[in-house]
């Protein structure tokens, strides 16, 4: 016997409210727009977004489907403020692939 429950995996009811505090903003950066000719966008999440409510949040706000969701968690870098060294804060990245002929234009806004 497994000392593990077996606990299902099911996509969460999200508010509009609730999305928009997932999804933060779209990452425009060079690399960024190079994965927009794959298909992925990249957006700054919530640090406790997981996959399901990204997926979730990505689809409901933008009317798209979602294809895979990958997260990177990404740490401050150590910099100097004015002569004193201090941190910049942690943030999680979302790499959202969509599926064929779904598509967001994130120069536009939502």
């Amino acid at each position: 016997m497994s000392r593990f429950r077996f606990i299902p995996r099911h996509v969460p009811k999200l508010s509009r409210e609730a999305m928009y505090d997932i999804v933060i903003s779209p990452v425009i950066t060079e690399k960024a727009t190079m994965q927009s000719e794959h298909n992925q966008v990249t957006f700054r999440v919530a640090l406790d977004a997981d996959k399901r409510a990204v997926k979730a949040a990505v689809e409901g706000l933008f009317k798209v489907t979602v294809k895979s969701v990958n997260t990177i968690l990404v740490k401050g870098k150590t910099k100097r403020f004015r002569g004193k060294p201090g941190v910049r804060s942690d943030y999680k990245k979302a790499i959202v692939t969509l599926a064929e002929g779904s598509k967001i234009d994130v120069t536009t806004g939502v």
